[in-house]
Protein backbone atom coordinates (compact mmCIF):
# COMPACT_ATOMS: atom_id res chain seq x y z
CA UNK A 1 0.00 0.00 0.00
CA UNK A 2 1.32 3.42 -0.90
CA UNK A 3 1.59 5.89 1.94
CA UNK A 4 -0.68 8.94 1.65
CA UNK A 5 -0.26 12.23 3.46
CA UNK A 6 -2.27 12.65 6.65
CA UNK A 7 -3.08 15.91 8.41
CA UNK A 8 -1.93 15.94 12.03
CA UNK A 9 -2.50 13.40 14.74
CA UNK A 10 -5.57 14.78 16.53
CA UNK A 11 -8.88 13.09 17.20
CA UNK A 12 -10.81 12.01 14.11
CA UNK A 13 -13.89 10.75 15.95
CA UNK A 14 -15.19 12.30 19.17
CA UNK A 15 -18.14 10.99 21.19
CA UNK A 16 -19.52 13.02 24.07
CA UNK A 17 -21.92 11.47 26.63
CA UNK A 18 -23.45 9.12 24.07
CA UNK A 19 -26.46 7.21 25.39
CA UNK A 20 -28.74 4.79 23.58
CA UNK A 21 -32.00 3.55 25.02
CA UNK A 22 -34.26 1.01 23.37
CA UNK A 23 -37.92 0.87 24.35
CA UNK A 24 -39.78 2.87 26.99
CA UNK A 25 -40.89 2.61 30.60
CA UNK A 26 -40.27 -0.60 32.52
CA UNK A 27 -39.14 -2.44 29.39
CA UNK A 28 -36.51 0.13 28.41
CA UNK A 29 -32.96 -1.14 27.87
CA UNK A 30 -29.98 1.19 28.13
CA UNK A 31 -27.38 -0.12 25.69
CA UNK A 32 -25.09 2.87 26.25
CA UNK A 33 -25.01 5.04 29.36
CA UNK A 34 -23.10 8.21 28.53
CA UNK A 35 -19.99 7.05 26.68
CA UNK A 36 -17.29 9.61 25.88
CA UNK A 37 -14.21 8.80 23.80
CA UNK A 38 -11.91 10.10 21.12
CA UNK A 39 -10.28 8.19 18.27
CA UNK A 40 -6.77 9.28 17.33
CA UNK A 41 -5.84 9.84 13.71
CA UNK A 42 -3.76 7.15 12.00
CA UNK A 43 -4.25 4.70 14.87
CA UNK A 44 -6.17 1.47 15.35
CA UNK A 45 -8.58 1.58 18.27
CA UNK A 46 -10.34 -1.56 19.45
CA UNK A 47 -13.54 -1.78 21.50
CA UNK A 48 -14.03 -4.97 23.52
CA UNK A 49 -16.62 -6.18 25.96
CA UNK A 50 -18.79 -9.14 26.91
CA UNK A 51 -21.96 -9.93 25.00
CA UNK A 52 -24.57 -7.24 25.66
CA UNK A 53 -22.01 -4.64 26.75
CA UNK A 54 -23.05 -2.21 24.03
CA UNK A 55 -19.99 -2.43 21.78
CA UNK A 56 -21.88 -3.04 18.52
CA UNK A 57 -24.36 -0.28 19.39
CA UNK A 58 -21.46 2.10 19.98
CA UNK A 59 -19.86 1.11 16.68
CA UNK A 60 -23.07 1.75 14.74
CA UNK A 61 -23.58 5.14 16.38
CA UNK A 62 -19.99 6.24 15.76
CA UNK A 63 -20.36 5.21 12.12
CA UNK A 64 -23.66 7.05 11.69
CA UNK A 65 -25.65 3.85 11.15
CA UNK A 66 -27.73 4.51 14.28
CA UNK A 67 -28.55 7.66 16.24
CA UNK A 68 -27.97 8.11 19.96
CA UNK A 69 -30.79 8.85 22.37
CA UNK A 70 -28.55 11.55 23.85
CA UNK A 71 -25.05 12.90 23.30
CA UNK A 72 -23.07 13.88 20.21
CA UNK A 73 -20.67 12.30 17.73
CA UNK A 74 -18.24 14.33 15.63
CA UNK A 75 -16.28 13.00 12.65
CA UNK A 76 -13.46 15.09 11.24
CA UNK A 77 -15.00 18.26 12.71
CA UNK A 78 -18.61 17.60 11.64
CA UNK A 79 -21.21 16.76 14.27
CA UNK A 80 -22.98 13.87 12.58
CA UNK A 81 -25.74 13.66 15.18
CA UNK A 82 -26.97 17.06 13.96
CA UNK A 83 -27.25 16.00 10.32
CA UNK A 84 -30.39 15.03 8.44
CA UNK A 85 -30.59 11.65 6.72
CA UNK A 86 -29.47 12.94 3.30
CA UNK A 87 -26.52 14.87 4.71
CA UNK A 88 -25.54 11.89 6.86
CA UNK A 89 -25.60 9.56 3.86
CA UNK A 90 -23.31 11.92 1.93
CA UNK A 91 -20.94 12.17 4.88
CA UNK A 92 -20.74 8.41 5.25
CA UNK A 93 -19.85 8.05 1.57
CA UNK A 94 -16.97 10.50 1.96
CA UNK A 95 -15.66 9.86 5.45
CA UNK A 96 -16.58 6.32 6.50
CA UNK A 97 -15.62 2.82 5.42
CA UNK A 98 -17.32 -0.18 7.06
CA UNK A 99 -16.21 -3.81 7.28
CA UNK A 100 -18.94 -6.25 8.31
CA UNK A 101 -18.50 -9.66 9.93
CA UNK A 102 -20.57 -11.34 7.21
CA UNK A 103 -18.95 -9.45 4.31
CA UNK A 104 -22.20 -7.98 2.84
CA UNK A 105 -21.07 -8.35 -0.75
CA UNK A 106 -23.48 -8.18 -3.68
CA UNK A 107 -23.61 -11.68 -5.21
CA UNK A 108 -24.20 -10.54 -8.79
CA UNK A 109 -21.10 -8.32 -8.87
CA UNK A 110 -17.48 -9.35 -9.36
CA UNK A 111 -14.89 -8.79 -6.63
CA UNK A 112 -13.65 -5.66 -8.39
CA UNK A 113 -17.18 -4.33 -8.87
CA UNK A 114 -17.91 -4.90 -5.17
CA UNK A 115 -14.72 -3.04 -4.24
CA UNK A 116 -15.54 -0.02 -6.39
CA UNK A 117 -19.23 0.07 -5.46
CA UNK A 118 -18.94 2.95 -2.91
CA UNK A 119 -17.20 5.13 -5.52
CA UNK A 120 -19.74 4.19 -8.18
CA UNK A 121 -22.70 4.96 -5.92
CA UNK A 122 -21.19 8.35 -5.05
CA UNK A 123 -20.93 9.14 -8.76
CA UNK A 124 -17.17 9.58 -8.57
CA UNK A 125 -14.45 8.31 -10.87
CA UNK A 126 -12.48 5.30 -9.71
CA UNK A 127 -8.82 6.04 -9.04
CA UNK A 128 -7.41 3.16 -11.09
CA UNK A 129 -3.89 3.48 -9.67
CA UNK A 130 -5.18 3.28 -6.10
CA UNK A 131 -7.52 0.42 -7.04
CA UNK A 132 -4.64 -1.61 -8.48
CA UNK A 133 -2.59 -0.99 -5.34
CA UNK A 134 -5.50 -2.09 -3.18
CA UNK A 135 -6.22 -5.27 -5.12
CA UNK A 136 -2.55 -6.21 -5.01
CA UNK A 137 -2.17 -5.42 -1.30
CA UNK A 138 -5.16 -7.60 -0.33
CA UNK A 139 -4.13 -10.40 -2.70
CA UNK A 140 -7.09 -10.17 -5.10
CA UNK A 141 -5.50 -9.25 -8.43
CA UNK A 142 -6.09 -12.76 -9.80
CA UNK A 143 -9.59 -12.95 -8.29
CA UNK A 144 -10.91 -9.57 -9.42
CA UNK A 145 -13.42 -11.05 -11.90
CA UNK A 146 -14.71 -13.73 -9.53
CA UNK A 147 -18.12 -13.37 -7.89
CA UNK A 148 -18.52 -13.84 -4.12
CA UNK A 149 -19.79 -17.43 -4.55
CA UNK A 150 -16.48 -18.28 -6.23
CA UNK A 151 -14.40 -16.90 -3.35
CA UNK A 152 -13.48 -18.32 0.05
CA UNK A 153 -14.59 -16.57 3.24
CA UNK A 154 -11.15 -15.01 3.64
CA UNK A 155 -11.16 -13.76 0.06
CA UNK A 156 -14.63 -12.27 0.54
CA UNK A 157 -13.41 -10.41 3.61
CA UNK A 158 -10.43 -9.14 1.60
CA UNK A 159 -12.94 -7.74 -0.89
CA UNK A 160 -14.80 -6.10 1.99
CA UNK A 161 -11.58 -4.54 3.30
CA UNK A 162 -10.66 -3.18 -0.12
CA UNK A 163 -14.21 -1.84 -0.52
CA UNK A 164 -13.89 0.00 2.81
CA UNK A 165 -10.56 1.52 1.78
CA UNK A 166 -11.23 2.38 -1.86
CA UNK A 167 -12.65 5.86 -1.20
CA UNK A 168 -9.78 6.71 1.21
CA UNK A 169 -12.21 7.36 4.07
CA UNK A 170 -11.41 9.40 7.14
CA UNK A 171 -12.12 6.38 9.34
CA UNK A 172 -12.79 2.68 8.81
CA UNK A 173 -15.08 0.81 11.20
CA UNK A 174 -14.64 -2.98 11.41
CA UNK A 175 -17.35 -4.98 13.18
CA UNK A 176 -15.96 -8.39 14.27
CA UNK A 177 -14.00 -8.66 10.98
CA UNK A 178 -12.55 -12.09 11.83
CA UNK A 179 -15.61 -13.47 13.62
CA UNK A 180 -16.71 -15.59 10.65
CA UNK A 181 -13.25 -16.87 9.70
CA UNK A 182 -10.93 -19.67 10.79
CA UNK A 183 -7.88 -18.83 12.88
CA UNK A 184 -5.32 -18.77 10.04
CA UNK A 185 -7.48 -16.69 7.72
CA UNK A 186 -8.42 -14.38 10.57
CA UNK A 187 -4.75 -13.78 11.25
CA UNK A 188 -4.21 -12.78 7.61
CA UNK A 189 -7.12 -10.33 7.79
CA UNK A 190 -5.70 -8.77 10.97
CA UNK A 191 -2.37 -8.30 9.20
CA UNK A 192 -4.14 -6.43 6.40
CA UNK A 193 -5.92 -4.13 8.85
CA UNK A 194 -2.67 -3.41 10.68
CA UNK A 195 -0.89 -2.79 7.37
CA UNK A 196 -3.50 -0.21 6.36
CA UNK A 197 -2.82 1.71 9.58
CA UNK A 198 0.95 1.54 9.35
CA UNK A 199 1.44 2.12 5.62
CA UNK A 200 -1.40 4.46 4.69
CA UNK A 201 -2.20 6.06 8.06
CA UNK A 202 -5.75 4.69 7.94
CA UNK A 203 -7.65 5.52 11.12
CA UNK A 204 -9.50 2.36 12.13
CA UNK A 205 -11.97 1.41 14.87
CA UNK A 206 -12.60 -2.30 15.41
CA UNK A 207 -15.14 -4.08 17.59
CA UNK A 208 -14.10 -7.56 18.62
CA UNK A 209 -14.48 -10.17 21.35
CA UNK A 210 -11.21 -11.86 20.39
CA UNK A 211 -8.05 -11.14 22.40
CA UNK A 212 -5.73 -11.85 19.47
CA UNK A 213 -7.62 -9.38 17.30
CA UNK A 214 -7.50 -6.75 20.02
CA UNK A 215 -3.76 -7.21 20.48
CA UNK A 216 -2.99 -5.57 17.11
CA UNK A 217 -4.61 -2.30 18.24
CA UNK A 218 -2.78 0.79 19.46
CA UNK A 219 -5.49 1.34 22.08
CA UNK A 220 -8.00 -1.06 23.60
CA UNK A 221 -11.20 0.20 25.23
CA UNK A 222 -13.29 -2.15 27.39
CA UNK A 223 -17.04 -1.71 27.58
CA UNK A 224 -19.31 -3.17 30.26
CA UNK A 225 -22.99 -2.40 30.89
CA UNK A 226 -22.92 0.49 28.44
CA UNK A 227 -19.87 2.26 29.90
CA UNK A 228 -16.15 2.33 29.17
CA UNK A 229 -14.65 0.76 32.29
CA UNK A 230 -11.03 0.10 31.35
CA UNK A 231 -8.37 1.00 28.79
CA UNK A 232 -5.08 -0.59 27.70
CA UNK A 233 -2.33 0.47 25.30
CA UNK A 234 -1.13 -2.09 22.74
CA UNK A 235 -0.99 -5.32 24.70
CA UNK A 236 -0.33 -9.04 24.44
CA UNK A 237 -3.35 -11.35 24.11
CA UNK A 238 -2.89 -12.75 27.62
CA UNK A 239 -3.10 -9.23 29.08
CA UNK A 240 -6.26 -8.59 27.07
CA UNK A 241 -7.78 -11.82 28.36
CA UNK A 242 -6.92 -10.85 31.94
CA UNK A 243 -8.59 -7.47 31.48
CA UNK A 244 -11.71 -9.11 30.04
CA UNK A 245 -11.88 -11.49 32.99
CA UNK A 246 -11.53 -8.55 35.34
CA UNK A 247 -14.43 -6.58 33.89
CA UNK A 248 -16.61 -9.69 33.57
CA UNK A 249 -16.18 -10.79 37.20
Amino acid sequence: MKRRQMNGNGAVVIANDVARRYGEGDTAVDALRGVSLDVARSRLTTVMGPSGSGKSTLMHILAGLDRPTAGTVTIDGTEITALGDTELTKLRRTHIGFIFQFFNLLPMLSAEENVTLPVTIAGDKVDRTWLEQLLESVGLKDRRKHRPSELSGGQQQRVAIARALVSKPTVVFADEPTGNLDSKTGGEILELLRLAVEETGQTTVMVTHDARSASIADRILFLADGNIVKELPRSQPHDVIAAMEEISS
